[in-house]
């Protein structure tokens, strides 16, 4: 069965099929996994005002144009002092999407003044899975309808330091300090950020993975 996946980010497929893999065992080579990027698909408007919303308009346009189950997720930083910002706007908190180093900056700036004790944050993730219905009779650029959607959510809580560290990563991983931490941290008896862990270190207990895991159920009724 082929699964689309609505990213142009290749290494998200990596991450999945190793979730599958951990779930499934043999009926995972059963799921062929495909990047809308590769079929040159276009990205949707992300107009939702949710994680849930955004992630499902990406599945939903993957879905209606192909014809195959797809998934998608979207996710961010929720700042609890700052009444759960930037949210979905984490991407392009300073104006310019996806510059890490001035919406770093300015999340920094915002949080000057805040103690350290009152920090805390968490990043979300919405994992969506849409399998697409019968063909529409109009057909069109998105000629299939859709059967059914499921939408789980994972979050790593945390604590924003006051200066970046670590050269892993992306976004905020410099300034965030999961609550979760690796063994060989915990050995040592220091506190990693995002950024400093290792890829297979923050895939264990990150936002994204625990809403992929809980997907696995949905995937695997289609699989079987």
């Amino acid at each position: 069965m082929k699964i689309i996946v609505a990213t142009h980010n290749e290494g998200k497929l990596v991450e999945i099929r190793r979730i599958l893999e951990e779930r499934l065992g043999a009926d995972a080579a059963d799921v062929q996994l495909v990047s809308a990027g590769s079929l040159g698909l276009p990205d949707p408007v992300e107009d939702g005002v949710t994680f849930q919303e955004n992630a499902l308009i990406k599945a939903r346009d993957v879905a209606e144009r192909t014809g195959c189950p797809a998934i998608a997720d979207d996710s961010g930083l929720i700042v609890d002092v700052m009444g759960n910002a930037p949210g979905i706007l984490s991407a392009r908190w300073a104006g310019e999407h996806g510059n890490d180093q001035t919406n770093n900056a300015l999340l920094l700036k915002q949080m000057a003044d805040i103690p350290d004790a009152k920090r805390t944050a968490r990043f979300r993730c919405a994992a969506a899975l849409v399998v697409p219905g019968e063909r529409k009779a109009e057909g069109g650029d998105k000629p299939f309808g859709i059967a059914s959607e499921t939408v789980q959510v994972g979050e790593m809580p945390g604590v924003l330091l006051r200066a970046p560290r670590g050269a892993n990563g992306f976004g905020y991983d410099p300034l965030f300090v999961p609550d979760n931490q690796p063994q060989r941290a915990i050995d040592a008896g220091v506190k990693l950020t995002s950024a400093e862990m290792e890829p297979a270190e923050k895939n264990a207990i990150s936002h994204r993975g625990k809403a992929l895991r809980a997907l696995v159920g949905a995937i695997e009724s289609l699989v079987k």
